[in-house]
């Protein structure tokens, strides 16, 4: 069997009861950082316009735009959900930098309104929903969710192979596609076609995100589109390129930057190894704090380092942090405000450390444009100095090194590998709970507040859940 049909032949043929208990679980913290991103990103830069725009765009009213209120065509609604999930970066992610769970989860949920709001599943897709026609029920629904992420995670590459690609734009629009097909109950030919057609939309460059753009939300809402509207398409007969993965001109050779035939059937092979057997969701990064996941390590090693000498932001006379290149690139340039200040606050290493320094407890509160200009942290950003080191690459993707200097001349020295949250140092439940009340207290509407205890068990109880859509309708103001 070709690469292609076996990851078409793994998304029809795997249901909820054949998913190992720990990648459910896992699963399950995947829409809490999702919907935590949704409730506390709804109103950030950008949000309110892009759920304005599909609403004045008309269509037909598929599925709801959360927080804001409104159904739209499905598509859109995946895309706005997805933006906001993203918008304040405190979604599900794993190393290099793709983010699965905030494209997957909103793109499933939106194709899960889509079938219940037929009479006839039939009519949704030309197949059949996987709970049969009127509803999805939440074991489906987590189904999708942890196919869609395995899918994305086999499709992910290495920092050198991505070389400044977005990894959201390249290999998340194929768990997207596969979740909403398993959703609409696509046949192997169909899902077949809806990850060749999401193949053919692989995209996007790192450099927005060192620029601070909004458009790094607005990926992250286009690859939810990207895989409804694939997964569509592929329901009503469009085919795509039906060697993605084999093909001369396929995935490996193109993203995978194998240049010979050989490494490219490996790759291609790899991807489907121990496919519905060895689970990736292990891989999945829960970021402690509300930034980009290369500052996390640095973030913690300065809570760490004060914390053991019993230093205050007020004794440091200078630091400088080294960490691997790709992080360098990433977050390590010169601090701007600019003019997206919370995207380039949540995107340097300078800041997010100096704001730990001065507030102990970094929260998605500090990282607002009144907190981000606070003189205090301002000064104490002129006195980081970041470098890039190719030695750190051996310690793997999250190392830093970390020399503070203190104003009366003493000087101290720690080193991190592994950041909190990554898989070698998982949150606790608590930690994760935290993460997602804090989404709440941020966004600040008694609404939300009151509804926030009432979401944590409706995730929880989700294996037991007839419908999915009841979880939609706590998330609507």
């Amino acid at each position: 069997m070709k690469t292609e049909e076996q990851l078409a032949a793994f998304v029809c043929g795997t249901s909820y009861r054949d998913l190992p208990p720990e990648v459910v679980a896992i699963a399950k913290d995947q829409i809490l950082a999702a919907l935590g991103g949704v409730i506390a990103g709804a109103y950030a830069a950008g949000c309110e316009t892009v759920a304005s725009m599909a609403k004045e765009a008309g269509g037909s009213p598929e599925a709801t735009i959360l927080v804001h209120g409104g159904k739209v065509p499905v598509q859109q609604a995946a895309f706005v959900n997805a933006v906001m999930a993203r918008a304040l970066d405190i979604c599900d992610s794993a190393a290099p930098g793709p983010h699965p769970g905030s494209a997957v989860i909103p793109a499933a949920l939106a194709a899960a309104e889509l079938v219940g709001g037929v009479r006839d599943a039939h009519s949704v897709s030309g197949g059949h929903s996987v709970s049969g026609a009127g509803h999805v029920s939440g074991a489906d629904f987590l189904a999708a969710v942890c196919i869609g992420t395995e899918v994305a995670l086999r499709f992910n590459l290495g920092e050198a192979e991505y070389d400044g690609f977005d990894p959201t734009g390249v290999c998340v629009p194929f768990g997207a596609a596969a979740a909403v097909a398993k959703i609409l109950g696509l046949s192997e030919p169909e899902v077949l076609n809806a990850l060749a057609l999401a193949f053919c939309r692989c995209g996007s460059s790192f450099q927005a995100h060192v620029d601070g753009a909004l458009a790094v939300r607005v990926v992250q809402g286009w690859v939810a589109e990207t895989g409804v509207v694939c997964a569509r398409l592929a329901a009503r007969g469009i085919t795509g390129p039906a060697n993605f993965l084999e093909g001369v001109y396929g995935y490996p050779h193109l993203f995978g930057r194998d240049r010979d035939a050989d490494a490219h059937r490996a790759r291609a092979a790899s991807i489907v190894s121990g496919l519905g057997t060895d689970y990736q969701a292990g891989k999945l990064v829960f970021k402690r704090f509300p930034s980009c996941g290369a500052t996390q390590a640095g973030t913690q090693l300065a809570l760490d380092l004060m914390a053991a000498e019993g230093l205050d932001a007020a004794d440091v006379e200078h630091i400088q942090i080294t960490v691997p290149p790709y992080v360098y690139r990433l977050v390590g340039h010169p601090f701007q405000i600019g003019d997206n200040p919370k995207v380039n606050a949540q995107f340097s290493i300078r800041y997010c450390v100096a704001n730990a320094l001065i507030r102990k407890a970094p929260v998605l509160a500090h990282f607002e444009e009144a907190a981000i200009r606070d003189p205090e942290v301002l000064r104490l950003v002129e006195r980081i100095d970041v470098v890039g080191d190719a030695a750190l690459d051996a310690r793997g993707h999250t190392a830093v090194d970390m020399r503070l200097r203190t104003k009366d001349s003493r000087e101290f020295a720690r080193s991190r590998d592994i950041a909190p949250g990554f898989p070698q140092s998982p949150l606790t439940r608590e930690q994760h709970l935290s993460r997602f009340r804090d989404c709440v207290e941020f966004a600040g509407r008694p609404g939300v507040a009151e509804k926030a205890d009432a979401v944590i068990a409706a995730i929880a109880g989700l294996d037991e859940a007839r419908d999915v859509s009841g979880l939609v309708r706590l998330l609507v103001e």
